[in-house]
């Protein structure tokens, strides 16, 4: 005979399994599924993260176009045309380009400045690289 614990463990599982069965006359949602990502995918990835360490840093040290670099990662996301599982990984990286530096830089430091330039010149190569190759 079955405990009372396994008896309960039990009729959770059977209530979870049928609340996840679709209703009678309903059709289960189809999962969603995406197109595999572009070849160039993990250089967007790391432009998303540049745009977003930028978008922290450079109104840091005093520059004004702080906005412009998230309206740079929506035009990306505008042009990509994502589905929600790639816009989703896009913007957790632009995210996570802001969010490594929020975390540690409270003023414009040197190292913040040098970190702006190298951005700036890897953006610059990422953006210039995938509209040779892919461009249309």
């Amino acid at each position: 005979m079955l405990s009372s614990r396994l008896l309960h463990a039990a009729a959770a599982a059977a209530l979870l399994l049928a609340l996840a069965r679709p209703a009678p006359g309903q059709e289960a949602a189809a999962p969603q599924v995406e197109p595999p990502p572009p070849a160039y995918d993990e250089r967007l990835l790391r432009l998303a993260e540049i745009l977003g360490a930028l978008h922290f840093l450079r109104p840091l040290c005093g520059h004004e176009d702080g906005g412009a670099w998230k309206a740079d990662m929506e035009a990306l996301l505008a042009g990509e045309s994502p589905g929600p599982l790639r816009q989703a990984r896009l913007v957790a990286r632009f995210n996570h380009g802001f969010e490594t530096y929020h975390a540690v830089y409270r003023t414009c430091t040197p190292s913040a400045h040098r970190a702006i330039a190298l951005y700036l010149e890897e953006g610059r190569r990422i953006a210039a690289d995938v509209a040779a190759r892919y461009g249309q």
